[in-house]
């Protein structure tokens, strides 16, 4: 039941931005033409409703943007949406129209809702080096132009303002270049062709190392990685550590018994299980983002069953970092590795081979065969309780 009312409760930190985002741009766009109408109707001037219109349009995409953040529980998008909710509440009070009422009453009550699930939103936002340069140059390129622009606002045609240099900046640096505003003199011309140089680059290197890893996630999705949104509906489930030839018969045993997330980064592999319709992530389940993604403090256990004991214990230390209290069950290929596994931090390891030679023998044996190795599989569990 608690289950149940916290994944309610996450559901509802998204939903309830989404439903605001929507209502934004839907009533900033019907409120810039629509008639003044309510309580406020001879107290908000006619130019101030037609601006929380259109920026209540803005304020719509921009919540859209957090609540992509809210997704992936990042820390920022949690502060964005924050933000923009009193933002659209405002907004919504400025149009002052009947069309603004349910805009404000979910902006409101989407606030209550965030602040109590602040603590789901712990993920930091990484960003590479080159990232961060190409952010830096882009917002560069339009504090130059913007200032340098203002500074020569004598030699520009419909310039006078800072908002005038910066509107000039902006659809030069992105070659729009409408010809309302334009330089006069040669100085002038020389600072705007700078401006055109310096923008075009630096958006370029901007979209390229934003939408180049975005498009590089996209295309390893389609190879078999699960989106977000499904990975955040992962709850009490078991995370299997890589995969190999042990690996198959745990998955069909696992099928239907329970929710799990297997994590291998074999891209291939990947592709196949999700033709499978089973959840993968493409990445080294020895690697702690991968596990995070995949839930790790959430999940009721982990498998460690690949052909490759070392790899097996790496990813086993990993996961036994993150979530201490992980109930971790680990295939050993090597009789001499079972120790090296438990000492990784595996609870149970079972060798598969060992246990498949005695079951061979026995069966040979007779049932009488069969009990014997019942008795031998309790005789191991029992020796492994009392070395922990």
């Amino acid at each position: 039941m608690d289950l149940s009312r916290d994944w309610l409760s996450a559901r509802a930190t998204i939903l309830l931005p989404t439903l605001v985002a929507i209502l934004s741009f839907v009533t900033g766009v019907a409120n810039i033409t629509a008639p003044i109408s309510g309580p406020l109707a001879g107290v908000v001037p006619v130019a101030l409703r037609q601006t929380a219109g259109f920026t209540g349009a803005l304020t719509g995409f921009s919540l859209i943007v957090a609540i992509v953040g809210l997704r992936r529980r990042l820390r920022v998008g949690w502060y964005l949406t924050l933000i923009l909710l009193p933002v659209s509440a405002l907004q919504g009070v400025a149009q002052s129209s009947p069309l603004s009422v349910p805009l404000i009453i979910l902006s409101v009550l989407s606030i209550p809702t965030l602040l109590v699930n602040r603590e789901r939103f712990d993920r930091g936002l990484d960003l590479s080096t080159t990232q961060l340069a190409a952010g830096a140059a882009l917002l560069g390129t339009q504090v130059y132009g913007t200032v340098g622009t203002f500074a020569l606002r004598e030699e520009f045609v419909g310039v006078s303002t800072l908002t005038d240099a910066f509107y000039y900046t902006l659809v030069t640096a992105s070659t729009v270049g409408y010809g309302d505003v334009y330089p006069e003199s040669e100085r002038a011309t020389l600072f705007g062709l700078s401006v055109v140089v310096l923008g075009t680059a630096s958006f370029a290197i901007a979209l390229g190392s934003l939408l180049g890893p975005a498009l590089e996630k996209r295309f390893s999705e389609v190879l078999g990685n699960m989106t977000d949104a499904q990975l955040d509906l992962l709850e009490d489930h078991v995370v299997v550590l890589g995969y190999g030839d042990l690996t198959e018969p745990i998955l069909e045993e696992l099928t239907g018994a329970a929710d799990f997330v297997v994590v291998t980064p074999d891209a291939e592999t990947a592709s196949r299980l999700q033709q499978r319709d089973i959840a993968v992530l493409t990445a080294d389940p020895s690697d702690e983002e991968p596990l995070e993604r995949a839930g790790i403090n959430e999940a009721r256990a982990a498998v460690a069953a690949t052909t490759d004991d070392a790899q097996d214990a790496l990813a086993i230390l990993t996961a036994n970092s993150m979530n201490p209290e992980l109930n971790v069950v680990a295939a050993a290929t090597d009789r001499e590795n079972i120790e090296k596994l438990r000492r990784a931090g595996a609870d149970t390891v079972i060798s598969p081979a060992v246990i498949g030679g005695h079951l061979i023998v026995q069966s040979a044996l007779g049932r009488e065969g069969m009990e014997n190795i019942a008795d031998h599989l309790t005789d191991v569990e029992s020796s492994r309780t009392a070395d922990r």
